[in-house]
């Protein structure tokens, strides 16, 4: 279809063209005298939209012409001889349309004026012609910067969910990897735990392949996959490893990127409570007020014990992922306060299809992990 019959822009930008270009014409034809206002009028402005009518087709013209791969000589002779046929036909339909107006008496002898300035209008329809290509031209490129924009930013987008999925590739192999060291050295010492251990991190295993295939997901379900992940913990820890939760019901309707938890919290096992001989809590907080979900994960570590957290992926491929979802809009700010390991997230709140609005939110606990 005619990109002009296609987007209402243009065909406004191109009638907006033509509106100054028919006045022109009149006034050329009534100023030198001989003709009146009224007589030009009737006469030009419908000659006007039937050129404009035809100047559709110089489209073609310049699609089949591009200025940057065709020569010089080649688009000043196409345009120039698709000028002047086109002028020379619109001349002579004139002329059949002024002989018609001659009939009547209000018009009489217009035919014979006509005639006067027929080679006027010849040269006038010529530069008409013109123009309306230059126009044509100017939107040829105007629609490949649109082209080429779209492409970027499919690109871009592109770029960065290629981005996300290897940086969620990343966690399943790193939590198999301390999962299965664990395994191995519960074998040697509790059979039945290290047993229990690998279904339940089948089922984990199970679970993050359809949530890791998603975009977002409802922190709810996020929490679910915590669920999981935690019990794996506790196999390991027992009473030594404790979990205080408090989420908001309207922050489990928040959606987030899938898998941006466990990582966090197994930093918060691996390098705080598993060097705390007698434990300590891992303590998960999640809010969402004025357009903003809010989570923090702190945990108690020994100020004293080697410092490996630089040396763990988990933080920041959380801060990598987050940043390239909501670039510029979120936060991922780590701190340690005497004992206390803190990492708080920000980001805009984006509520689930789902999601159901409550005047109070309620506190929800993972209670099936709270020793």
């Amino acid at each position: 279809m005619h990109p002009l019959l296609n987007r209402w822009s243009y065909l406004g930008a191109y009638l907006a063209v033509w509106a100054p270009l028919t006045c022109l014409l009149v006034f050329m034809m009534k100023v030198p005298g001989g003709v009146s206002l009224f007589e030009a009028t009737a006469l030009l402005v419908p000659m006007a939209i039937l050129y404009a009518a035809a100047c559709l087709a110089t489209w073609y013209t310049c699609w089949a012409t591009p200025l940057r791969s065709s020569g010089i000589a080649r688009i000043a002779i196409t345009h120039l001889l698709a000028a002047f046929l086109l002028s020379f036909a619109w001349i002579q339909i004139g002329r059949l349309y002024a002989r018609a107006l001659s009939t009547w008496a209000v018009f009489s002898g217009l035919n014979a004026r006509f005639e006067i300035y027929s080679a006027t209008l010849l040269v006038s329809g010529i530069l008409l012609y013109l123009v309306i290509a230059g126009f044509f031209y100017v939107l040829i490129a105007l629609e490949a910067s649109r082209v080429a924009e779209a492409r970027v930013l499919e690109a871009s987008v592109l770029a960065r969910d290629a981005e996300l999925k290897a940086l969620k590739a990343q966690v399943n192999p790193h939590f198999l990897f301390n999962s299965l060291n664990s395994i191995s050295a519960l074998t040697s010492i509790d059979a039945s735990r290290a047993r229990e251990m690998c279904i339940l991190l089948a089922e984990f295993l199970r679970m993050t392949l359809g949530l890791g295939e998603k975009a977002a997901v409802p922190l709810r379900e996020e929490l679910e996959l915590l669920r999981r992940f935690l019990a794996i913990e506790k196999v390991r820890f027992g009473e030594r490893l404790q979990v205080d939760a408090y989420v908001e019901t309207q922050a489990e309707s928040c959606l987030v990127p899938p898998l941006i938890l466990q990582p966090l919290v197994e930093n918060a096992i691996i390098h705080g409570i598993a060097h705390l001989p007698q434990g300590g809590a891992v303590r998960l907080r999640a809010q969402c007020s004025e357009g903003r979900l809010r989570i923090s994960i702190e945990n108690s570590f020994d100020p004293e014990a080697p410092l490996t957290r630089k040396k763990g992926m988990g933080l920041n491929n959380v801060r990598q992922r987050i940043e390239a979802r909501y670039p510029k809009q979120s936060s991922v700010q780590a701190t340690a306060d005497e004992d206390v390991f803190r990492v708080s997230l920000s980001v805009p709140a984006e509520m689930a299809a789902s999601a159901t609005e409550d005047a109070e939110a309620e506190p929800q606990t993972l209670k099936e992990v709270r020793g």
